[in-house]
């Protein structure tokens, strides 16, 4: 009689879910039976009752009773918001929205004696040992929490979350075998991170068969990005809100742990929260959301600050900083950089934003023939490197080996030291801690080293004359290339002794090689090296074709 009463209450209440539609519940022993508010109802009006201190067996006063509609009505609505035809609802969300509406809409009496209820069931349960996952007895397995705790592992979470992973993709991807996989990587006091780990790692081995899977690899591990930047949140809906009320506290956060720039707090921030668009983390790919976890999301001590949409936020307010309208210009880069219209270079993404906002990407210089040049330029290749600048250097005007050297009255020993010296520093300076560091030695084809430049990537030989981290570049003159047609002859020249010729190109160029060639014919200049110009192609496309270098 009750039950009817309620029922006929509910309905004008204009609770029917959604329209008639049936949906189910699965519960923790994993039977699945029909979806009834009614036991939301008589959960809460049981929470009222025990904070009035009011009699199990006696009705309810009618206002108490109102109560428990309005908040069986807000807690169904929510829980079939995000509900899905083919998918039963989980007791466990059921119950967790119910807390959250007893704390929203002021009964916080209600809601402690609801929690501590619901604390009283879960140890009863753990010590009956029930366990059991599609109605099959399983092992009790306890899962070791960040803070060294334990508590028993609830498979229904981790159902809940990939079947979330692959919702859109269900037809090519089967949530049930990512399940059952997951658990089998598990065991007895496995950490939240081993889980997390699991979960995505099943979703990764699978996606050479089917390329679908590489959205669901990635949806699992924006959750894990979600679990650790942002405060607690239940569904879907709530985590949108969590993410943009989290955006102003993100900031202050990087700003005090000195990560941000202060200047990034003179925005409107309320404008650009509002602008965060969570979807579009749906875009992502895994390879591509894992590349951004790794190397540039900024995190404190290990821990990640920022979520995709944060981070595209921060870059596009450090390239507006200085902008008129800021907070304009800042949504437009933003919704550029997110939507993947336009995505800006790897040192702009990294620093943008922060203390030290080098944007660009790569760094040409030329060394000129002094040690004081020579050491300076490896000084600051460090510093451009640290704040990931790609590095080109110009190597040309350095004297060949057996040059002499006015000052010492002794022999150069060439180029090639000095560009062991470069690989070493960008093996030692990598990129701020988030990839290799990126350099390029380049060298004229007229140069007296440059068969040995050539030979700098190899695999054999003495290896303190190779280069195996460094990128090498040989630059080639057209009438070089004229030789190798007419099966001439190529010199090649100390820089010391042929001082404007790396200044010239073109014709300019031709002439002043041509009188150089002459000038050394003469014995005017006593530091060359006459080759087959063919011969010295060749070894270009031998070394090209066995090191990719130069």
């Amino acid at each position: 009689m009750i039950s009817e009463q309620l029922d006929g209450q509910l309905r004008m209440a204009t609770l029917d879910p959604l329209e008639g539609k049936k949906f189910q519940v699965r519960k923790r022993d994993g039977h699945v039976i029909e979806f009834d508010e009614t036991r939301i109802y008589l959960a809460i009006e049981a929470s009222l009752k025990a904070d009035a201190e009011l009699p199990m067996d006696e009705s309810a006063p009618d206002a108490m009773q109102a109560d428990a509609l309005r908040l069986t009505e807000a807690v169904v609505e929510r829980s079939l918001s995000g509900a899905v035809d083919s998918e039963p609802l989980e007791i466990e969300r059921i119950q967790d929205t119910v807390e959250d509406k007893l704390m929203e809409l002021g009964f916080r009496g209600a809601a402690r004696r609801y929690i501590v209820y619901r604390e009283e069931r879960r140890k009863a349960r753990a010590i009956r040992g029930d366990r059991t996952v599609d109605g099959q007895p399983q092992e009790r397995m306890f899962i070791t929490l960040p803070d060294g705790e334990q508590e028993v592992l609830d498979p229904s979470r981790l159902k809940r979350d990939i079947y979330g992973a692959c919702r859109g993709v269900e037809d090519k991807c089967q949530a049930n075998d990512l399940f059952d996989e997951t658990m089998r990587n598990l065991y007895d006091g496995v950490t939240t991170t081993e889980v997390d780990k699991a979960m995505v790692m099943s979703a990764k081995a699978r996606i050479e068969h089917e390329p679908a899977y590489t959205y669901v690899a990635a949806r699992l591990l924006l959750n894990q990005i979600y679990e650790e930047v942002l405060p607690k949140f239940k569904t879907p809906a709530e985590l949108s809100k969590v993410h943009r009320d989290h955006f102003r506290e993100y900031l202050q956060q990087g700003v005090a742990a000195e990560r941000l720039s202060p200047d990034l707090l003179k925005f409107d921030l309320d404008k650009l929260a509002d602008a965060l668009n969570l979807d579009r983390d749906q875009q992502f790919a895994y390879m591509g959301i894992q590349t951004i976890y790794d190397r540039y999301l900024i995190h404190i001590g290990g821990t990640r600050i920022e979520t995709p949409q944060y981070f595209y936020m921060r870059v596009s307010m450090g390239l507006a900083v200085n902008e008129e309208n800021k907070e304009e210009r800042a949504i437009e880069f933003y919704n550029a950089l997110s939507s993947f219209r336009f995505m800006s270079s790897t040192p702009t993404l990294f620093n943008a934003g922060t203390l030290h906002p080098q944007l660009s990407s790569c760094y040409l210089s030329t060394v000129d023939d002094d040690l004081e040049s020579i050491f300076k330029l490896v000084a600051d290749d460090a510093r451009l490197s640290k704040w990931a600048g790609g590095l080109g250097n110009d190597w040309t005007n350095i004297r060949a080996t057996g040059s002499h050297i006015k000052g010492t009255n002794g022999e150069s020993q060439g180029v090639i030291p000095f560009l062991k010296v470069a690989n070493d520093t960008a093996v030692a300076v990598n990129q701020g801690g988030k990839r290799k560091g990126a350099m390029c030695a380049y060298l004229e084809t007229w140069h007296l080293d440059i068969e040995d430049f050539m030979e700098l990537r190899k695999n054999t030989g003495d290896e303190r004359r190779r280069t195996h981290d460094m990128n090498t570049a040989n630059w080639i003159p057209d009438l070089f290339m004229k030789r190798v047609q007419e099966k001439g002859k190529w010199t090649l020249f100390s820089p010391s002794d042929v001082e404007d010729l790396h200044d010239l190109y073109g014709a300019a160029f031709e002439k002043r090689y041509v009188e150089y060639e002459a000038m050394a014919a003469d014995g005017k200049i006593s530091h060359f090296k006459t080759v087959e110009a063919e011969d010295l192609w060749r070894k270009m496309l031998m070394n090209l074709f066995e090191t990719g270098h130069p």
